[in-house]
């Protein structure tokens, strides 16, 4: 029953910050440190991330089935090729390889080594600052039928960084979308887009590891957490969009800036075990 109540708390950490430029990774890690119930587990971690997608699907559905079915169109018929619902779902499959090859390639170091309090820290102070950096210096000219490849990829390449926990996917691409010009909107929409293959495949490749790796629960909890994340989710997604349109990431930056100080100050005081 205690694993099941841990389960709650972590999927409505995961459902709140998945969505949020604040990196759900780095406080699945930071949080059950802070309460005592250790690290649950880059595969947990993944796994319940599911849950959050599956919202994004559902939330973005009538979007996602109009590019999908366009894109598969556009592959036996040339009519459709210069559709730009045609061109986002290219533009999806190419901005997602830098995360799957990096997440393949450096999947050892991602379940060991990027797990440190003190990468988590840094991460969450320096990305943070890029982030307020990029919302003030970058334009709000570009929409979606302004994406090209470059901007694809670039938004891409930022995202992959995310595989360090306290980057932040959403954040990175979001940051990226701000320095190519793109307006706040846009970039939202495009990053939670771009976020679906990566995490979904990310977590289906990880399933296996959650009866048997480094993780501290089992297919209940997991169960339990990945179903609250989705609802928590859901909410999550409704509120962004609407915040995003008329405000800036300061809040965000801010938060960010002053959590990886708590986290470092914390590690390097000996409270929480790096």
């Amino acid at each position: 029953m205690w694993d099941l109540l841990q389960a709650v708390v972590l999927g409505t950490i995961q459902g709140l910050t998945e969505f949020l430029p604040i990196s759900s990774s780095a406080h699945l890690r930071i949080f059950p440190e802070l309460f005592g119930w250790g690290d649950p587990g880059a595969a947990f971690t993944a796994v319940i991330q599911i849950g959050t997608e599956l919202a994004v699907l559902i939330y973005f559905r009538h979007d996602i089935w109009r590019i999908a079915s366009t894109w598969l169109r556009s592959l036996v018929r040339p009519e459709y090729r210069g559709h730009l619902d045609a061109r986002m779902g290219w533009f999806i499959i190419i901005g997602s390889l830098p995360i799957v090859v990096l997440g393949i390639l450096l999947k050892d170091v991602i379940e060991d080594d990027f797990r440190s309090l003190w990468i988590i820290g840094t991460t969450l102070i320096v990305l943070g600052l890029v982030l307020g950096l990029a919302d003030r210096v970058g334009g709000t000219s570009k929409t979606l039928k302004h994406l090209s490849v470059r901007d694809a990829v670039l938004m891409g390449l930022a995202q992959a960084c995310a595989i360090v926990p306290g980057v932040s996917r959403s954040g990175a691409t979001l940051s990226m979308g701000r320095f190519l010009g793109y307006e706040r909107e846009t970039a939202t929409r495009y990053a939670f887009l771009l976020a679906i293959p990566a995490v979904v495949g990310a977590g289906l490749f990880e399933l296996k590891e959650i009866p048997h790796g480094d993780n501290t629960y089992g297919w209940g909890p997991t169960i339990v957490a990945t179903v609250v994340s989705f609802v928590v989710g859901y909410a999550a997604i409704a509120w962004l969009l609407r915040y995003v349109t008329t405000r800036s990431y300061a809040p965000f930056v801010v938060y960010r800036v002053l959590l990886g100080a708590a986290v470092l100050v914390l590690v390097g005081t000996g409270v929480l075990a790096a």
